[in-house]
């Protein structure tokens, strides 16, 4: 029979409740209840800076500027209604703010519904005067892009023009003159990124024609989109000279056909150049053929810009992301960081002859910023101690403004100086319960393989109760992402390590794993070559995790449980298939549970079959008949990242092998959920399930169907 979960409370919690464990906890609105900023934008030429907080899911644009820096509310919307605000764009002068508020559509041109509303809002450009005080937004038009992310917008250097891509069409609309947004192109394919020259008229753009991609190029005075050095490679992220008579731009291999899965594809790259006085391009420099060359897997993480007559990229050559900069003319690449560390965010500084960066050196679960010059030096660090930054921008003036965050402070606005970083508007957090958080300790672990796994261990406060806490292993998604010892960067992390913390007041050891896969630890433990649907050797990261805390003194070892979501929920659901006798009990939010219908499939791959027969053998559903512990699945069923087929299919099997589960669906809901009350939603009931199911008076309940 299905297992019969009862939500109640009191009499099921995992802990003894101790007075001082009672004092200790938080209220999970509380601790999620923080403004999580994203997309700070800095204006070229002057010290002014912009970016959005979602604050309990109500999403607005903000400002600071010069000397103060004192937050400003630009937009006033009001509502938790999951609309995101996913782009920014400064004039290089400060004075013209745009920003795009909605969703990305599917496939089939649907926005996301999360309200379920009979007509869903459309996603829309808009634009507000921020000078001398913010006007009233006013709509420039229609967005609508396809696809997680393709969200952009860019201000021609004059500040006179806003220019995007929608589909097919590139857009421009005017900012400072009366008129509205008209189509300057419409093609075949998808317009993608523009970038203004610097005279402000002519616009480069990625087309891409899904097999290979050109750079295209719009000129008012020209009756047709001139594309340069046309070919069957995909060209990508143009990028102008500061005359504008030089353009450069990635070049990698077009699509191939008849190429085996499960080897890790190589992805080799270059770096073009066009002169648009003689019509001719020239390869600049190129990758090496192996793995470690290979360009990342998305292009967008990768650092490319011209600074001058210097062209700045990124590559993982020597196994870790490094910064090298390349004279624009030819000539042979500098090294601008070195050692065994990551480098992630860079910005330009405003006279372009510095880059300002995030990198992890000495301690890889934390994040600083550093600053070299892009003819080399030694660089000099910016920040230090136990905090995290990210997202540094540099703003006219040379200000430095980034995003911050540590184990105890979520993620807010600072403002760099003299090595110290500066809070940008510290009446923001009243009232969160920063004191009453705990610091998570970086421990690392072997696994059962001999690979060096890094985690983050969370203690709650108080004395050890006589069974011993439960404790829980956390799995992030992605896979290709990091917890670190604080609030996370991203929105979707920085929840999870909230809930995290809300867990350990609730009397849990909890242990955040950076498995195999995830990033910042150099490319070969980011992209392990049997990892996911290629064998699962990530899971043995997990399962060591699980056998880590059973070790712990004053955990209970018999009440582990786990819980993540996304890849983290493939992972989940993997522990209580493979290992239900280490977990007891587990939470899965949109997981993979059969990577055969996930995985991308090429039927022409001379190792097709190979590859699905290995592809379900490393699926939770593989191994069902050694399922035993209760799960609780969470899903919306609009989700754009894993199909809610997923979830569906799990439910029926988990029903048939009499396995205990319970399942929350929020109709209409995307894979990162819109609504900040489906958020807490889920968390209370991951909550719930977990002092359900690993409290001293299950007495082993999960052990009968």
């Amino acid at each position: 029979m299905r297992f019969a979960f009862r939500w109640v409370c009191a009499a099921l919690l995992a802990t003894v409740c101790s007075p001082l464990l009672m004092a200790q906890r938080l209220s999970l609105q509380a601790v999620m209840g923080s403004p999580f900023p994203d997309e700070l934008v800095a204006a070229r030429q002057a010290p002014v800076v912009a970016w959005t907080f979602n604050w309990r899911g109500v999403r607005n644009v903000w400002m600071a500027q010069a000397p103060a820096f004192h937050p400003v509310q630009v937009t006033h919307y009001q509502d938790d209604d999951g609309q995101a605000i996913p782009a920014l764009a400064l004039s290089d002068d400060g004075t013209e703010l745009v920003y795009v508020r909605g969703n990305e559509v599917n496939a089939a041109g649907e926005e996301p519904n999360p309200q379920n509303l009979n007509t869903p809002p459309p996603e829309q450009v808009w634009a507000v005067d921020i000078t001398p005080q913010p006007s009233a937004p006013r709509l420039l038009g229609a967005m609508g892009c396809k696809g997680e992310g393709c969200e952009y917008v860019a201000i021609a250097p004059d500040g006179s023009q806003a220019a995007w891509g929608l589909n097919n069409q590139l857009w421009v609309a005017p900012l400072r003159a009366p008129g509205v947004a008209k189509v300057v192109v419409h093609t075949q394919w998808p317009v993608e990124e523009p970038h203004w020259a610097p005279d402000s008229r002519r616009i480069a753009f990625t087309s891409d024609r899904k097999d290979h991609s050109f750079i295209g190029i719009y000129d008012p005075a020209s009756p047709a989109v001139q594309y340069l050095l046309p070919s069957t490679s995909r060209d990508d992220l143009p990028r102008w000279s500061a005359d504008g008579k030089t353009l450069v731009f990635i070049r990698r291999p077009g699509r191939e056909q008849h190429v085996p899965m499960l080897p890790l594809p190589t992805r080799p790259w270059a770096i073009w150049r066009y002169d648009f006085s003689s019509g001719q391009g020239q390869q600049l420099w190129c990758s090496g053929p192996g793995l470690l060359d290979s360009l990342p897997v998305r292009t967008e993480d990768q650092t490319f810009a011209v600074a001058g007559d210097r062209i700045l990229f990124s590559s993982e050559q020597d196994g870790w992301n490094h910064l090298y900069s390349l004279p624009l003319g030819g000539g042979a690449p500098l090294r601008l960081t070195s050692g065994k560390f990551e480098v992630g965010d860079v910005a330009l500084s405003s006279d372009q002859r510095s880059v300002v960066y995030a990198a992890n050196p000495g301690q890889s679960d934390l994040r600083h910023l550093f600053r070299v010059a892009l003819t080399g030096g030694k660089p000099r660090q910016l920040t230090r101690g136990t905090t995290i930054e990210w997202s540094p921008v540099v703003s006219g003036g040379d200000h430095i403004i980034c995003l911050g965050s540590s184990g105890r402070s979520p993620a807010m606005p600072y403002f760099v100086s003299h090595s110290k970083r500066v809070l940008m508007g510290k009446r923001l957090l009243k009232g969160f319960p920063s004191k009453r958080l705990v610091r998570p300790q970086p421990v690392v672990f072997t696994s059962g393989d001999g690979w060096t796994i890094h985690a983050q261990l969370f203690e709650p406060h108080g004395a050890t109760p006589a069974q011993g806490w439960p404790a829980l292993v956390y799995v992030h998604g992605g896979p290709h992402r990091q917890m670190v010892l604080g609030f996370n960067p991203m929105k979707y992390y920085h929840y999870g390590y909230a809930e995290n913390e809300y867990l350990v007041s609730r009397g849990y050891v909890v242990l955040a794993v950076n498995y195999r896969d995830s990033t910042m630890y150099g490319r070969t433990f980011r992209e392990p070559p049997n990892a996911g649907w290629r064998g699962a050797s990530d899971y043995q990261d997990v399962l060591a995790a699980g056998r880590y805390l059973q070790t712990l003194k004053g955990v209970d070892p018999h009440r582990i449980g786990i819980w993540g979501g996304s890849y983290g929920g493939y992972l989940v659901a993997l522990a209580l298939a493979r290992n239900s006798d280490v977990f007891a009990a587990g939470v899965d939010m949109h997981g993979v549970h059969d990577w055969r219908t996930e995985h991308t499939v090429d039927a022409t791959a001379p190792d097709y079959q190979q590859a699905q027969q290995l592809a379900f053998q490393s699926s939770p559903e593989a191994a069902l008949a050694t399922w035993r512990s209760p799960v609780l699945l969470i899903q919306g069923d609009d989700d754009r990242n894993v199909a809610f087929l997923q979830m569906v299919d799990l439910a029926q099997r988990l029903r048939a092998g009499h396995i205990p589960f319970q399942q929350i669906v929020f109709p209409g809901e995307t894979h990162d959920f819109r609504l900040w009350r489906d958020w807490i939603r889920a968390f209370r009931a991951t909550t719930d399930f977990f002092n359900l199911t690993l409290s001293p008076q299950a007495g082993g309940q999960h052990q009968r169907h």
